[in-house]
């Protein structure tokens, strides 16, 4: 820590000179306050600097759903203040997805902070074509557009769009925090802001993750950059102007000096959390590893069942100057760090040993999405990535579609019933369920869906039993009263819903045991696993986990097994199981089932 704490001393001493129009060198500004701005902070008589605002600081009208970040966004907005070659990738790949939105100086001249002009020509220089590109000419002071920039906010779930803005935690960066203004009144959307009297929130975007269903995630940060508010009352405030029911607070890191979550932790859909992942007992691993198995164990998805878990490193920093995990100076290195634009993932890449990896994970856990890596060695050293520096708007006429993917099933007897929440604001015209065993040699079978609940605005439609060994494919389209359409996922048929039906296997046939189990859950995972088992008679026997060779990685259970239901569960991480497949046994006098488990 105490070398890390030197490392930031020592970029910072270097990097950051005072001056005396705002208070501070406006060139390549870190995530986090420059030894200059805190300098600035700490002179006599030190004031924020007020701006013009064309906002209402009073909450929207209700109720209030904040987007989630893997829904239609009709643009993307960064600030061209910096690191430039990272942001011209930026918008050779979203630029195809959505129109972006450059913030940009106002008049030309500066090298740093360059006009629409100098922009365009280095744009063009570099292969990328200026259609789906606007300018948003305006002052700004860094490019971590995430942090100061607006949140999509939808009345009555999916009717009018409004953008809601927190008061930027940087006081020495009064332009950064009005440039949601200028958005707004670019795009024409209303905009309110936690600004003023007791509705006055300081908050960051990159601490900011929220499952378009009312549930948000942040750091105790939120806390800390409120003092004089009980949890109570931040809550409300999240409540009243974002439609925020539940708001789940962890623990900060130790050697994230920022303390946002974007770093190591991101919601992939409503119910599967990618986290990053140390090695065990390196750097902010054990609070990570704390601080997920605290949302295990206290809280569900927004459907009521466990969240599911896909891990992915975080690498070492091997750049220098200093090297390694944080822990040991290294820059904070991650791959949570990335933008979902409609069809397409930006992710960070570092070095190919780890990028690999990272991709192969990104792709496996978003199928069908357009996985793009971006070389962000340059950001991170000043502790932040591609998430960092890009922010989106939502679409002003969303459908929304909200689907819970079927878990695997051993059930090849009666249909699989698929429901779906799915709202225009001009009404569902109709719904279409899609499905195929094969992608590759059998046609998608389309399904008519029909609403089963005008209250809920749930769809259902039923694909036909399969066989054991059937691996079903399927995804769902939504069209509107207004002529509009949505697939989720969005990049249906490329991407789609999965599940297997599962066949007994074992001693004996399933059907003959006195005992059942149910599909296990998260599967894939690797953490907290639940294993649901049915026992008709009091028995004796053992629950384990065998590797692909037959071999015993764990007993989890074994002597009196009780007649009814029961719930046995496996921690991976605690383990320390590596990733692959392995099998769940259980085991009695009378027979054996088992089960495959994905750990990632």
């Amino acid at each position: 820590m105490q070398k890390s704490l030197l490392k930031i001393s020592a970029v910072l001493g270097l990097a950051f000179v005072c001056q005396t129009t705002i208070g501070i060198a406006q060139t390549d500004l870190p995530v986090g306050f420059s030894a200059a701005e805190l300098i600035q902070m700490q002179s006599p008589g030190f004031a924020e600097p007020e701006y013009n605002r064309s906002s209402i600081t009073t909450p929207p009208p209700g109720p209030l759903r904040t987007m989630g970040q893997w829904e239609e966004v009709q643009a993307l907005t960064v600030t061209w203040r910096s690191y430039e070659s990272v942001l011209r990738e930026i918008v050779r790949a979203a630029r195809l997805q959505t129109v972006v939105i450059i913030n940009c100086n106002t008049t030309s001249g500066s090298s740093s902070y360059k006009d629409s002009t100098a922009i365009k020509t280095y744009l063009t220089s570099g292969g990328v074509p200026l259609s789906n590109i606007r300018f948003n000419p305006v002052a700004s002071n860094s490019v971590w557009m995430r942090d100061y920039g607006p949140n999509s906010v939808y009345m009555n779930d999916v009717d009018s769009l409004v953008l809601v803005d927190w008061k930027y935690n940087r006081p020495t960066r009064p332009q950064d925090d009005a440039i949601p203004s200028s958005l707004a009144t670019m795009l024409n959307i209303p905009i309110y802001e936690t600004t003023v009297g007791s509705n006055k929130l300081i908050n960051t975007g990159g601490n900011w993750i929220c499952d378009g269903l009312g549930t948000s995630f942040h750091s105790n940060l939120i806390m800390l950059e409120n003092p004089s508010y009980s949890v109570t009352q931040v809550n409300n405030i999240l409540n009243n102007f974002m439609g925020i029911t539940r708001s789940i607070k962890m623990d900060t890191l130790p050697y994230d000096g920022i303390h946002h979550l974007d770093m190591h932790m991101k919601l992939l859909n409503e119910e599967t959390l990618l986290i990053g992942q140390y090695p065990a007992g390196e750097s902010d691993g054990p609070q990570i590893e704390a601080n997920l198995a605290y949302i295990l164990a206290n809280y569900n998805s927004a459907f009521g069942t466990p969240y599911k878990v896909i891990r992915i490193p975080q690498p070492p920093d091997i750049t220098g100057p200093w090297t390694g995990y944080p822990d040991a100076g290294g820059d904070y290195l991650t791959y949570t760090n990335a933008t979902i634009i409609n069809k397409t993932i930006i992710i960070p890449q570092y070095y190919t040993e780890y990028d690999t990896t990272a991709l192969r994970i990104w792709r496996d856990a978003m199928p069908g999405y357009n996985v793009v890596g971006i070389n962000s060695n340059t950001t991170i050293s000043a502790s932040g990535s591609l998430h960092c520096i890009t922010h989106s708007i939502g679409v002003t006429d969303p459908l929304l579609i909200v689907h819970q993917n079927l878990p695997n099933t051993t059930n090849t007897t009666t249909p699989y019933q698929v429901d779906a929440r799915i709202q225009h604001k001009s009404g569902i015209q109709f719904a279409t369920l899609y499905y195929t065993t094969d992608t590759v040699s059998v046609p998608y079978t389309a399904v008519n869906m029909t609403m089963t609940s005008a209250v809920n605005n749930t769809w259902t439609g039923f694909i036909p039993a399969q066989p054991a060994g059937t691996h079903v494919y399927y995804y769902i389209k939504g069209h509107a009263n207004s002529g509009k359409e949505q697939l989720r996922p969005m990049p249906a048929p490329a991407g789609n819903f999965e599940f297997d039906v599962l066949g007994a296997t074992g001693l004996n046939d399933l059907a003959k045991n006195n005992f059942s189990m149910k599909p296990i859950y998260p599967n894939p995972s690797h953490g907290i696993t639940c294993i649901p088992v049915a026992f008709n008679k009091n028995t004796k026997g053992t629950v384990r986990v065998y590797d692909m060779l037959g071999n015993v990685v764990t007993t989890i259970y074994e002597g009196e097994m009780m007649a009814g239901e029961k719930n046995y569960f496996i921690n991976s991480l605690s383990l320390n199981i590596t990733a692959g497949a392995y099998l769940i046994c259980i085991e009695t006098t009378e027979g054996r089932i088992t089960q495959k488990l994905m750990v990632r």
